[in-house]
């Protein structure tokens, strides 16, 4: 019996499965390479993005509130008649606490070389403190809240007013103004509705003439504002750098509840991940900017430049450095997370024709 030869199994060699093994490896060592420096590009931009984000929101607010200080919602060449108690023209005007009574100064800056700190802030380490060093800057205006005279009551020395807001309260600060003048006064009485009634007499004022300090115009013996003139709630604020509760710096602005007493600034953190500030002025018929230790007439600050420092601060991309590298020691230079430095440019609208 004849049997038919056995044929041989066909298979991979040793060798052949070594080298199939060696190219699958190069092929994913690339695929992971590819995905690796995708992924850190991602996270580069994302990081980028979140720095652009934080400084286009924070010149968005500061530029704002720039070109409206010392506005009074009227054009009225300045002239502002100021009856508060604690104001420049009361008996217990104190300018080291009420600074933000003093429409004079309706813009001021503080910085190195400055001759006094800023009086709205406290420095230090704690969460709200501003950071040592760093520029600020103090702006009062009118708050834009949508109101206007209805009718004055002279006998009574009420305001009626067209509309309502939940900023109206008692003993609040306003500003009525005309194209004449503008009178800030504080709120002694308030009857809220429809039509809310606010009084600006004694002893919330330490006087009921609205024009005190001015001279009435011919013919007029008691100043009074007629129908739809602007009335609004002062505010003031103050942006600076201090420390957020996570320990690094951000963008604050301390505000002031005028109802208060004292009235002390709340400080809200605005955009963090903002490291520095530096604030320069430029003074009418003035070619250059300078620091706030250079200005000597505040009333004649017609521009302001703001230099942000920005970095990233999410926490996904704690990994970025400014190199595009990854980095592990919080002290390295290469270890410097993403940051960028803009420059913006406002006006202060009332001050420029």
């Amino acid at each position: 019996m004849n049997r038919r030869p056995t044929k041989a199994v066909a298979g991979f060699t040793i060798i052949e499965l070594m080298v199939s093994m060696l190219l699958g490896l190069i092929v994913i060592a690339g695929v992971i390479s590819v995905f690796l420096a995708n992924q850190q590009v991602y996270r580069t931009n994302a990081a980028l993005g979140d720095v652009q984000d934080g400084t286009r929101m924070s010149f968005e607010m500061l530029a704002q509130n720039i070109r409206e200080a010392g506005l009074t919602g009227c054009g009225n060449v300045g002239q502002v008649a100021n009856l508060l108690p604690e104001g420049p023209n009361g008996s217990s005007y104190n300018a080291v606490t009420d600074w933000w009574t003093n429409w004079s100064n309706a813009l001021v800056g503080y910085g190195a070389g400055t001759s006094t700190a800023n009086p709205a802030l406290t420095v230090g380490t704690a969460a709200g403190n501003q950071v040592s060093g760093t520029d600020s800057l103090m702006i009062l205006s009118a708050a834009d809240v949508g109101l206007s005279v209805k009718t004055q009551t002279t006998s009574a020395t009420t305001f009626t007013l067209n509309g309502t807001s939940n900023d109206l309260a008692l003993n609040k600060v306003m500003i009525v103004c005309d194209p004449w003048l503008a009178t800030i006064f504080r709120t002694g009485t308030y009857t809220p509705g429809a039509n809310p009634v606010i009084g600006y007499g004694s002893p919330a004022n330490f006087s009921t003439n609205l024009s005190y300090g001015y001279a009435l115009p011919v013919g007029v013996s008691n100043y009074t504002y007629v129908a739809n003139a602007p009335i609004a709630t002062l505010a003031p604020g103050v942006w600076y750098i201090g420390y957020n509760p996570n320990g690094g710096t951000s963008l604050y602005l301390a505000s002031v509840d005028t109802t208060a007493s004292p009235a002390t600034p709340t400080q809200q953190e605005m955009v963090r991940g903002v490291t520095a500030m530096n604030i320069t002025y430029n003074m009418a018929n003035a070619t250059s900017f300078v620091a706030a230790s250079l200005v000597n007439n505040w009333s004649s600050v017609v521009a302001v430049q703001v230099s942000l420092t920005v970095q990233q601060t999410r926490a996904a991309n704690a990994g970025v450095s400014a190199n595009a590298g990854t980095y592990t020691s919080a002290t390295s230079a290469a270890a410097a997370p993403i940051q960028r430095t803009y420059t913006v440019t406002s006006t202060v609208r009332n001050r420029v024709n």
